[in-house]
């Protein structure tokens, strides 16, 4: 054992992320100290961010099975069979706090961090998605950091070649400190041919392929367990630095070396790179890891051996190779200009050790590695809700607070963000961003795969179990709307700081609401993240656990729009009249209020009105379909009638409470609808027959939203502030033309 590192003292040990308590672990398991690169390792597998110590006691919660599910949580990314000898693979992932120190590389590097979760399981990457969150847009940095991460994403999938076709973008002031930059990939493979990082006996040599390993991102997953300072220059070592094209070589090379029966187990360099990858391959496998760090190809000089075991460069993958394949996996890798070395062994004894420069620099046991991380059972309590009773304002001109929401930062087109996007490579997105949910179309099939991201962060801070539901819920409702069939879901959990009860409070409601929908929805879990720690100086952000969705169409030809098609279409209303403002945008921006409980999800009501939409859809009698969501009823009117270029004329119903709760309200569990006249009646008693509550709004026609006695404004002046305000912001055609073409039917 090299006994030749400097001492382990207690700031030596806090610098490396560890509590005393966790220390004194370390050497009650070892029966005696570390060695300095011993220390690095259980400071990368024992934080919050590789091993979940303060968040997998709610996670194992979670419903992550189900007839359709191959691979849940546990994996690179969760499998679903989607029939026929076909899967689909997908996982979501944050990149947080290297975002908001290098917003380019920290966004680029999330989208290659999770496109290779995806390929390392055999599987093809055919989309990604996001979730962004920054902070007040007046904010000074707040419009750099959105510029840098929206370029990163572009760069990174545009150069790969994948499509980047749906997201979430939204504004507050709760991000000032920490933005939020969550990344989701999907990928396709045939359901025989997953590959896992599960090796099945010992004395099988371990490949290191990829790029070189470079000081770039050493301590990165440490840096994401723990709360931001405000400086962030002193973090901007910890950023990994991304090359698409090396990541798309990878690809591409793996693919081939898969096809010809070579790999036995294989694992992505992510989070604490080469240490993370080789500790969960031995420990799943049942077997030790020896690793000979000389043989790292590494593009620094001098690197030690903690900062070659550390470091997250990007564009690496550790294998496990069948022996008779060596020479034709070389060979592939060569081909396509990558490292392909040998650097160690599976061995039969559960022990991790590593060699460097002929010195054993560690020798740990493996499994304590890998499950031995302290637990924590923080403490929480149940939070304290707002009054649900209110004083709502005098309404204001109810035109003006509608075209206000439109053309404001939350609710305006992200058209700036996803033009920065190549949304149409690979030739198979049906409908791209804009609309309810992505949709893509299978290659060489008629089956299409709908996604989705979505969450409210307000819901879940004024109520987090009622707003863990409705995350779950309006995904559900997203994919509903374009006829798919919700089969999974990943999350990224992005909160505070864990040890603080409040924190804590909001993330175990969350986790229950989220649990609660899921199992109620068949909607199960099968992959996903935990990012903690997400505060400066205390201020943390609102809870945000994003919720990312996929659905399967039977035929991707037959897919709903939210566009409206045609004059004297019928506008019907599924689901209850609206009534509740709670929570809602229309209470936050137009009365600058906070106020209230968020609505209240019936997750058996969803389900029924879901399943009816999609049954309506696939026999045809649809025209366009919108859930309602944010803003309410009057909101996704408006969003069909720019989408489609067509005004609708509409009257209140006798029996409302509020004109604003009607026009504005965010009840759950309800979609617009627009079908032809001859339909109607077949749509009624179908409704009727299902005991589902339908209500007939008016007519598409004209130019002009029209609600009697109440509003009336134009469609071309509603699209107009509601396409200018991005642009403007960004600095760019302040002055949009006026035939620009929204419509989701040019897609």
């Amino acid at each position: 054992m090299d006994n030749s590192t400097p001492p382990i003292t207690p700031e030596l040990v806090a610098e490396y992320g560890l509590k005393s308590g966790e220390y004194n672990s370390i050497i009650s398991l070892l029966g005696r100290t570390p060695t300095l690169t011993e220390l690095a390792i259980f400071s990368a597998m024992w934080n919050e961010h590789c091993s979940y110590k303060s968040s997998k006691k709610w996670l194992r919660t979670l419903p992550t099975q189900a007839p359709h599910i191959i691979q849940g949580p546990g994996e690179n990314a969760g499998v679903v069979d989607i029939g026929d000898g076909e899967a689909i693979i997908f996982k979501m992932e944050s990149h947080n706090h290297p975002s908001f120190i290098a917003p380019y590389q920290g966004a680029a590097t999330g989208v290659g961090g999770i496109l290779r979760d995806i390929f390392t399981m055999g599987a093809r990457p055919i989309a990604v998605l996001n979730m962004l969150r920054f902070g007040h847009p007046n904010h000074p940095i707040t419009r750099h950091l959105l510029a840098d991460v929206v370029r990163g994403i572009g760069d990174y999938g545009n150069a790969f070649g994948v499509p980047t076709i749906g997201g979430d973008t939204d504004f507050d002031e709760g991000y000032n400190g920490n933005i939020l930059v969550n990344a989701m990939a999907i990928g396709y493979a045939e359901s025989n041919k997953i590959f896992y990082s599960k090796a099945n006996c010992a004395n099988i040599p371990i490949v290191y392929l990829g790029a070189k390993t470079g000081r770039d991102g050493i301590h990165g997953a440490s840096m994401a367990s723990a709360e931001f300072t405000n400086e962030k220059k002193e973090h901007e070592p910890n950023i990994q630095i991304g090359d698409p094209f090396a990541g798309k070589r990878l690809l591409e090379a793996c693919l081939e070396l898969m096809k010809n029966n070579a790999v036995i187990a294989i694992q992505d360099m992510g989070a604490a790179g080469l240490t993370c990858s080789a500790v969960e391959i031995g420990a799943k496998s049942n077997l030790g890891i020896e690793l000979n760090l000389s043989a790292i190809p590494c593009r620094e000089l001098s690197m030690t051996a903690h900062e070659i075991m550390l470091s997250e460069s990007q564009e690496r993958m550790l294998m496990v190779l069948r022996p008779d394949k060596e020479d034709e996996a070389k060979a592939i890798f060569k081909k396509w200009e990558l490292e392909f070395v040998v650097v160690g062994q599976t061995i039969a004894e559960q022990r991790f050790i590593v060699r460097y420069q002929k010195k054993v620099k560690a020798n740990l046991p493996i499994k304590e590695l890998s499950n031995k991380a302290p637990e924590y059972d923080q403490l929480w309590s149940l939070p304290d809700l707002p009054d649900a009773i209110f004083t709502l304002p005098p309404s204001p001109d109810h035109a003006s607070a509608l075209s206000s929401l439109l053309s404001s930062p939350n609710m305006c087109s992200r058209r700036w963000i996803w033009e920065q996007y190549d949304y149409l490579v690979m030739g198979n997105t049906v409908q791209p961003p804009g609309g309810n949910a992505a949709v893509i179309k299978l290659e060489g099939s008629l089956k299409g795969i709908a996604a989705c991201i979505n969450v409210t962060p307000r819901y879940c801070k004024a109520d987090p179990l009622e707003g863990g539901k409705q995350a779950v819920a309006e995904v559900w409702r997203n994919l509903t709307s374009v006829g798919a069939d919700p089969l999974a879901v990943t999350d990224s959990l992005n909160f505070g700081n864990p040890e603080r009860p409040q924190i804590m409070s909001e993330f175990v409601q969350c986790i229950k609401g989220i649990g609660e929908a899921c199992r109620a929805l068949d909607f199960p879990v099968v992959s996903g993240n935990v990012s903690l720690y997400n505060e400066t100086l205390r201020k943390e952000i609102p809870p945000t656990p994003a919720i990312g969705g996929i659905g399967l169409l039977p035929d991707a030809r037959i897919s709903a729009t939210l566009a409206l098609k045609a004059e004297t279409d019928v506008i019907l209303l599924i689901g209850k009249k609206g009534e509740h403002l709670g929570q809602s945008i229309y209470l936050r921006n137009i009365h600058n209020q906070n106020q209230g409980l968020p609505p209240r999800v019936n997750l058996t009501l969803e389900r029924k009105n879901g399943d009816f939409i999609r049954h309506l859809i696939r026999s045809d009698l649809l025209t366009a379909v919108h859930d309602i969501s944010d803003g309410g009823l009057i909101i996704a009117l408006a969003e069909m009638a720019m989408a489609g270029g067509y005004g609708a004329t509409i009257a209140l119903p006798a029996d409302i409470e509020s004109v604003p709760g009607f026009l504005f309200g965010e009840d759950q569990a309800r979609y617009v609808v627009t079908c032809k006249t001859e339909n109607l009646f077949q749509i009624v008693q179908k409704a009727k027959a299902a005991n589902i509550l339908l209500t007939k709004l008016g007519t598409v026609e004209g130019t002009t939203l029209n609600v009697l006695d109440t509003l009336t404004i134009s469609v071309a002046e509603l699209k107009k502030g509601h396409e200018k305000w991005f642009y403007s912001y960004m600095g760019e055609n302040q002055e949009l033309p006026d035939n620009l073409d929204i419509s989701q039917e040019n897609a």
